[in-house]
């Protein structure tokens, strides 16, 4: 989290209550103070912004000002990371509270009224914008949430399609859910609207996080679908494309017809349609069936059928790296190039709280004092408009972010490239045997 590449050579940090570099000694005498070693040791929240609206240390500022509100007694270290293209401030805080003496909890509901609710007023109050969406009820389950994060159809956003689809047809209440029905959901009429796919065994009712999807908010925005229409603003019927046939697959050749072929024997292994030896190799390659098929996706999306194929990819991947780290060194170059008045505009943004105290009369502030006033001067010195100097910082920060996300990316795939070349001799070899001994099987069974 304190990274010196993802935090600006660590300028992008903060403690509050603790002391840089014995954070975590710190946290574990608070706990040992009051005796509460057990459970959970720390708490993590992530602050997200937009790309382009905010600078590193006015995420910075936010993430302090938040922490200082909403933890005012806990350990907490932040770190704000620009090593993407949006920037966001990780706030770490120890799970005990160091002068109550209680641990930290809090509830789904708890979070939306406190944590979103205090974070979305400081990003109003600085002038940028928030996520505006509903405050669910529940928490999503964790099989939901992994199929999300896949991009993975769930029922939950199965059904929120169909009742969108049918809310935006419908003429009436009784024709929506005629449309719901046609599609092959069963429905609830209870005190809550429940639906659910015939062979399903549980409702359910999404009403309770979208109030849209109540019986009253589906009315609502059916009628508000007819007075558009009247209005002339939607046309009376919205065209849908039309099913599309079955195609059969392409046959495949080469590398992809390997993989195929390899894919579907460790099927048959996973599901025991045969009893084949199961060598340590290959129950390894079983366990490994995900990657083979992203390798495969690999050579499918790239259209690499065979070793000449392969090379160029790889010749035309090593080409782009190379542009991608020139890229960055010029990046890299212009950044130090100005790197005294982008240290400067961080230092007057992040001490201006401490100037004011010292000119207020604080004591212990002197050594803050004089490095804001240092920064002032050297801003000065250089005559260039600091907003333009922000504009400028911030997207060099957006540039290396991106270009940085390239070179992992090609990197990633140069890598790959590798992995299946390396992968290929042993799958043909392993494939050839399991079959040796399948076609053994059968004639051994067949001659009985």
């Amino acid at each position: 989290m304190l990274n010196g590449d993802k935090t600006d050579s660590w300028i992008l940090t903060y403690h509050q209550n603790c002391d840089p570099g014995l954070e975590y000694r710190e946290m574990m005498d608070t706990k040992r103070a009051i005796g509460k070693l057990d459970g959970r040791q720390c708490y993590h929240i992530i602050q997200s912004f937009k790309p382009g609206e905010v600078s590193p240390e006015l995420a910075l500022k936010i993430a302090k000002e938040f922490a200082a509100e909403y933890l005012p007694d806990y350990e907490v270290v932040i770190g704000t990371h620009v090593d993407k293209k949006h920037i966001h401030s990780h706030l770490i805080f120890n799970s005990v509270n160091a002068q109550t003496g209680r641990k930290y909890h809090i509830s789904t509901q708890e979070y939306y009224c406190q944590i979103r609710a205090i974070s979305d007023r400081l990003c109003r109050e600085h002038g940028l914008s928030v996520v505006m969406e509903g405050q669910p009820s529940q928490a999503v389950s964790y099989i939901e949430w992994l199929r999300q994060r896949k991009g993975q159809p769930t029922f939950r956003t199965m059904l929120e399609a169909d009742l969108r689809s049918a809310i935006e047809d419908a003429n009436d209440l009784g024709h929506f859910f005629m449309l719901m029905e046609h599609m092959g959901w069963e429905i609830s009429h209870g005190n809550r609207l429940g639906f659910r796919l015939r062979g399903q065994e549980r409702f359910m009712y999404p009403g309770r996080k979208n109030p849209l999807f109540t019986e009253d908010g589906i009315r609502a925005a059916i009628q508000g679908n007819l007075e558009e229409i009247e209005a002339g603003r939607r046309p009376e019927i919205i065209h849908r494309p039309y099913y599309q046939l079955y195609k059969k697959h392409p046959k495949y050749t080469g590398f992809m017809a390997l993989y195929v072929h390899y894919l579907y024997v460790l099927g048959k292994i996973e599901k025991r349609q045969y009893p084949p030896r199961m060598t340590p190799r290959l129950q390894k390659d079983v366990m490994r069936f995900e990657r083979y098929r992203e390798q495969f996706a690999f050579l499918r999306e790239n259209h690499i059928a065979n070793q000449e194929d392969m090379t160029a990819f790889q010749s035309h991947a090593e080409e782009n790296l190379a542009n991608f780290m020139k890229q960055r060194t010029i990046l890299n170059v212009r950044k130090k190039k100005r790197k005294g008045l982008y240290d400067a505009l961080a230092d007057v943004e992040v001490l201006a709280q401490a100037k004011a105290l010292y000119e207020e009369g604080l004591s212990g502030m002197e050594a803050e004092f004089t490095r804001y006033m240092d920064a002032e001067a050297v801003l000065e010195r250089s005559g260039a408009p600091r907003e333009r100097l922000t504009t400028e910082k911030a997207a060099i920060y957006e540039q290396l972010a991106q270009v940085n996300a390239d070179i992992r990316a090609t990197r990633k795939k140069l890598a790959l490239c590798k992995e299946i070349l390396d992968r290929l001799p042993q799958m043909e070899r392993t494939t050839e045997k399991i079959e040796s001994r399948e076609a053994e099987h059968h004639e051994k069974h067949r001659g009985r």
